[in-house]
């Protein structure tokens, strides 16, 4: 067995089932952004992965396109009225109720059309792609998390827990550890259902087989695997004990359930730097509303659980005056098609948004509205516009301040920094058309060559063209401009009528345009 499998198993069997508030549980240069907060600082990073393929068109609505969107998803489409409007051009599914009042207190960023190039529409292989941060051709057996402790402390697990790092790097609420936090040579997160039925292992024997033989190099490892296990059990045993929940937390809610494991453990005192949540459900390709009443449904339903979740731990952390202490951030391993099914659902598609949320968040807007076509080619999804690595890179170097050229190491070097944080004390002065790059591109639709007119800073720009399934068919240009306009000519006689999009990307700002070839 290897070794990062079998600490993966033996992490993931730390706790006892037993039920927790009706959960089942088991055992670049250096950021500018919070140069007021040391390095070592205690800040703690909350993803919430939403399992599936949320239908991101059925969560964040283009208000701007409604009548197109209601022509292709006529039988699943919400009513434009019940809509939550978080501005005139962008709404919230009605059931979103909680987290539109999170927007409205400047507690939530939105991120559109957020994905990656060639499009995994696999369950499997996309959520790898998701957890590791690897090319979608690419195959890492890390995850970004993991590679950015490793980087921090190399020769975990040896040594750990000990005085400097006494608690749990990461825990993930659940049975299984997440492939987020797989390290090199093992797994920095702990499996947790229930802190309050942690119970020690027996860690048997010390001294009794041979260290020179294979038998003894196993056992060995086993025996310091339970050493830690039964060490950091003891450590969120203590915080646990230590903490208090004092927001409402709705009941029958799974997120809600480990997002209130996580705020008790925060307020005890455990310093764990990432907690790993999740819901599952989202993969909806059929009933996805109540014929009746399209408001309503499996998907309604999983949608007020994230935003009733999530609006309970942030008011959890508000009370306890943690709030400058945690940042969350939802992801899901795809978007859905762009036209409903037959089934009253959706298919596997591409891109979707997502959200951060707490107190230091840039609250806004980033990024454009999905481009809905008039008449969608078969299984077409929605463009991808901010790849999702450019998110992670950016909270590596702006919250847990590591260095830009670490961060590139870690991730790639083309990750782009987003306005995501901002300092928790200051008045937001955030822009979502700030570093937009404005494009035009002419004539569309097209027949046999398309000009693309766009301004750039000073800087790298790498302009791709895509088809609707999310795939990179040509590259355009991947150079560095001057300030200024530029133009870039391309033929596209060779390729078939369908739909597709112009991708520019550069360090400080991505955009994509539709293109239609005749």
């Amino acid at each position: 067995m290897k070794r990062r499998y079998f600490v993966k198993a033996t992490t993931a069997a730390v706790a006892l089932p037993a039920f927790l508030n009706g959960m089942p549980v088991t055992a670049f240069s250096k950021s500018k952004l919070f140069d007021s907060v040391s390095e070592e600082s205690d800040r703690v990073l909350v993803l919430v992965q939403l399992n599936g393929g949320n239908d991101g068109l059925n969560t964040l609505f283009p208000l701007d396109q409604y009548d197109k969107l209601a022509n292709l998803r006529s039988n699943l489409i919400l009513p434009e009225s019940s809509i939550l409007k978080l501005n005139d051009l962008t709404g919230f599914h009605s059931s979103m109720s909680a987290m539109k009042d999170m927007n409205d207190d400047g507690l939530l960023t939105v991120v559109q059309n957020v994905g990656y190039p060639d499009q995994n529409r696999s369950h499997f292989r996309s959520t790898d792609i998701w957890t590791s941060a690897s090319n979608a051709d690419e195959i890492l057996t890390s995850g970004w998390l993991g590679r950015y402790f490793g980087s921090k402390y190399p020769n975990y697990p040896t040594g750990y827990p000990n005085t400097e790092n006494p608690d749990p790097f990461a825990i993930t609420l659940g049975a299984l550890v997440s492939e987020t936090c797989q390290g090199v040579g093992a797994n920095f997160s702990t499996a947790l259902l229930d802190p309050s039925t942690l119970s020690q292992l027996n860690e048997g024997q010390a001294g009794v087989e041979d260290p020179s033989t294979c038998y003894g190099m196993e056992v060995a490892f086993l025996r310091n695997a339970l050493t830690q296990t039964n060490a950091y059990a003891a450590a969120m045993t203590t915080a646990n004990d230590a903490g208090a929940n004092v927001a409402t937390y709705p009941a029958n809610n799974k997120l809600a359930d480990q997002l209130k494991v996580a705020a008790k453990l925060i307020s005890g005192g455990l310093k764990t730097k990432v907690y790993i949540t999740s819901l599952g459900g989202f993969d909806t390709h059929a009933d996805q509303v109540n014929a009746n009443n399209t408001a309503t449904g499996v998907h309604a339903d999983l949608l007020q659980q994230v935003s009733d979740a999530v609006a309970a731990f942030q008011a959890d952390l508000l009370a306890q005056g943690l709030e400058k202490r945690v940042i969350g951030m939802t992801f899901s391993e795809f978007g859905r098609q762009i036209k409903s099914n037959d089934s009253g659902g959706t298919d596997h598609g591409n891109a979707a948004p997502l959200f951060l949320f707490g107190s230091c968040v840039n609250p806004g807007i980033i990024g454009n509205n999905a481009d809905i076509p008039d008449t969608p080619d078969p299984q077409a999804g929605v463009a991808m516009e901010v790849d999702f690595r450019s998110i992670y890179g950016t909270l590596l170097n702006d919250w847990f301040e590591m260095p830009e050229a670490d961060v590139s190491q870690i991730l790639f070097d083309g990750w782009q920094h987003l306005p995501l944080l901002q300092i928790c004390n200051a008045t937001s002065t955030f822009d979502p058309k700030v570093d937009v790059l404005a494009a035009n591109l002419f004539p569309n639709p097209c027949t046999t060559t398309a000009h693309l007119v766009f301004n750039t800073e000073d800087e790298n720009v790498r302009v791709s063209l895509f088809n609707s399934i999310g795939h990179e068919i040509r590259l355009l240009s991947d150079q560095r401009f001057t300030k200024g306009e530029h133009k870039i000519s391309f033929r596209v006689d060779d390729l078939p009528a369908a739909n597709y999009y112009i991708r520019i990307n550069s360090k400080r700002a991505s955009t994509t345009k539709s293109l239609v070839k005749m």
